[in-house]
């Protein structure tokens, strides 16, 4: 049985999103990192080498589309309850 390819999200070339991958979070093609956990590292200071070295290697031109989603998010608009 071969495994098929996770689902790309909208039109970006790193970032997928399948049920069957991280149950369903936008997730970085090839690897098993969600695109949350690679901000939360960024966010805490870390370089990108360090996620590296530290997890495991992940592809760097994943970089610009991680913060294209992240700020897309922040565009939609929120309605308060």
């Amino acid at each position: 049985m071969s495994e098929r390819e996770p689902l790309p999200f909208k039109d970006y070339k790193w970032i997928v999103s399948d049920p069957g991958l991280l149950g369903g979070k936008l997730a970085i093609r090839g690897t098993r990192f969600s695109v949350s956990f690679i901000l939360s590292c960024l966010a805490e200071g870390m370089s990108v080498e360090e996620i590296q070295k530290t997890y495991a290697p992940f592809p760097h031109e994943a970089i610009p589309e991680i913060m294209k989603v992240a700020a897309e998010q922040f565009d939609v608009p929120h309605v308060s309850s």
